[in-house]
């Protein structure tokens, strides 16, 4: 291959060597936590080194065209195809390229919250929902609803729930690499089950959605005199007990006033293992947001308030479209997003965020 070649591809090679001395070093090793790292970083190169490694084939392939069409001009066409394969092969290696949010592998903690809209916006954050339950379904991951708080009609007034995947081979399985940009007031415009004269309404609800802070992990540390913890009755649907025992936990960070509240697991000892688990995500997510900021990043900013002005998506039921105001992304498939089915929404947020992100380096 031509000196050129190694020049222009430099990074592209780096990254093909580490992939190889990866493949080694997973031989190596019998630490089960260590080679699900290291085959994490694996298949996150694997895209790009078959990139590279296609390009390099089709570089080949240009050289002994151009050679032959010096004598056969028939082969100058070819040549001219095989550039125009380079080429997009090219743009496509430079987005394989370029680094993963390092959170894409993680698990995901969501909250919906009923906004703008009463009992109608209520019932709206009960439909989202039901929506992420399904895709989340679709996708095979686990569930769990922490901490649900309803409406007389059934609707939710705030909902917190895990989302967790089983197995991924890539970070770009994660749930966090597909949820991410979920964040933001959510706006629905439809005619509400409690409006008698069919006018169609418009309300919201706000999405916070932030990566889950594992157990053994020390990216933050939480001191224990800055936490307040109460303990109440676990309730269910409408407010009322059910069981006898004080095991639900109300947390408390003082510095910041977050609040977590955690009632799902059996004993108040596991609920308040998981609430400080939720508590430290919630404070590195805090943490990444302000960092963000300071360095004039806010793609990924989510809810400043539940005010519906400042939406990020419209759900019209009408007309049975979905807008995302953010990516430009519409559709007329409503009815199936609202049964889960929102992959072409998230890739939307996806691809408009490499695409930015090429476009300011």
């Amino acid at each position: 291959m031509t000196k050129s070649f190694e020049d222009r591809y430099q990074t592209a090679i780096k990254a093909e060597k580490e992939y190889e001395e990866l493949e080694g070093r997973m031989s190596e090793t019998s630490d089960t936590k260590e080679i699900k790292k290291l085959a994490m970083r694996h298949a996150e190169l694997q895209g790009a080194v078959e990139c590279l490694r296609g390009l390099r084939s089709l570089y080949c392939d240009l050289e002994a065209a151009e050679d032959l069409s010096k004598e056969d001009p028939a082969f100058e066409e070819e040549a001219r195809g095989l550039e125009e394969e380079i080429s997009k092969k090219d743009a496509d290696l430079k987005r394989l390229l370029h680094p993963r949010d390092p959170d894409d592998a993680k698990n995901v903690i969501m909250e919906i919250k009923a906004g703008t809209g009463g009992e109608e916006a209520a019932l709206f954050a009960a439909d989202l929902m039901r929506m992420y339950l399904r895709y989340a379904q679709l996708k095979d991951w686990q569930v769990q609803i922490q901490s649900q708080s309803t409406s007389q009609l059934g609707g939710v007034k705030d909902v917190q729930i895990a989302f967790r995947a089983k197995n991924i081979s890539s970070p770009a399985q994660g749930v966090w690499a597909n949820l991410k940009y979920e964040g933001g007031v959510h706006r629905v415009q439809r005619v509400p089950v409690t409006e008698s004269q069919g006018r169609i309404q418009t309300s919201a609800a706000g999405v916070l959605v932030f990566p889950e802070v594992e157990e053994d992990s020390d990216e933050i540390e939480v001191d224990p005199k800055d936490l307040k913890i109460d303990t109440f009755m676990s309730s269910g649907p409408g407010g009322q007990s059910v069981n006898t025992t004080y095991s639900a936990v109300r947390m408390t960070h003082i510095p910041t006033g977050i609040v977590v509240n955690m009632q799902d697991e059996k004993s108040q000892i596991q609920n308040r293992a998981a609430a400080l688990r939720v508590l430290k995500s919630r404070l590195l997510a805090l943490k990444k947001e302000e960092e963000a900021a300071k360095a004039a990043d806010m793609r990924h900013s989510q809810v400043r308030s539940l005010d519906r002005s400042e939406r990020i998506r419209t759900y019209n039921f009408p007309e049975n479209r979905i807008v995302d105001h953010r990516t430009g992304y519409k559709a007329y498939d409503l009815d199936q997003v609202m049964e889960g089915h929102l992959q072409d929404v998230i890739d939307s947020g996806i691809h408009m965020d490499e695409e930015a992100e090429i476009a300011g380096e």
